[in-house]
């Protein structure tokens, strides 16, 4: 069973995006946008007609990282060396085929935009999954880089990420397939990055928002971590 104790959940409900508190998630919460199954894993469901956030366009299933006691959790990254870990398949994607999968965002605050520093994308592309690490420079910047990690990952094929900052605001980025396939990425962070405030987020967080009810992306998490040590 995945430990759940330091997330809380957006998912997509009608007409708005509903928050599961921490206690309600850890107190078996289970619906269409979150299903529990057999093995202990948890499946998020987002279908392009949900609902979205005020500050997005697309609908999103989504963990958000808390404290123990349901409180936002939100860090500098010279206060710990953060790591967020996952261990999940891609199940379905919405025509546009792109699902965020993790993110490292930034809290909203004078200079934020409420930007995410990095996401990690699964794109279907050609008929094969690329993991792509969309890379923010600068807080507030409007163009992100959009860097290839590794490609050849199939729907329902498992794989990992680990996303880091170290306290000095290095990032590092590895991701790693069950049938071999891997990457990583590293570098230095702008040091206007110190002084915001950073989550991570985790689960199924479409790009898209247009088509039938039974069209969203789903994703199957078997393991999810996060540590600041």
């Amino acid at each position: 069973m995945l430990d759940l104790t330091t997330w809380n959940l957006s998912v997509p409900t009608d007409p708005f995006p509903t928050t599961i508190e921490t206690p309600r998630l850890n107190n078996g919460y289970d619906s269409q946008y979150f299903r529990r199954n057999d093995d202990g894993s948890v499946t998020f469901w987002a279908p392009v007609n949900g609902s979205h956030t005020a500050d997005a366009r697309y609908p999103r299933s989504e963990l958000r990282e808390t404290q123990a006691d349901g409180t936002l959790s939100n860090w500098y990254h010279a206060s710990s060396d953060s790591y967020l870990s996952a261990v999940l398949t891609v199940n379905q994607v919405p025509s546009k085929n792109k699902i965020v999968i993790a993110q490292i965002h930034s809290k909203d605050e004078p200079g934020s935009n409420n930007d995410p520093l990095a996401k990690l994308q699964y794109h279907y592309l050609r008929g094969v999954g690329r993991l792509e690490l969309l890379l923010r420079k600068r807080p507030g910047d409007a163009d992100v880089q959009n860097i290839l990690l590794t490609e050849h990952i199939q729907l329902n094929e498992r794989f990992s990420y680990t996303l880091r900052i170290t306290p000095s605001g290095k990032l590092g980025v590895s991701v790693q397939s069950s049938q071999g396939d891997h990457g990583s990425f590293y570098q230095q962070l702008s040091g206007y990055w110190s002084k915001q405030q950073l989550y991570f987020k985790a689960g199924a967080y479409i790009q898209d928002n247009y088509g039938p009810p039974n069209e969203g992306g789903r994703v199957t998490f078997y393991h999810v971590n996060t540590q600041h040590r």
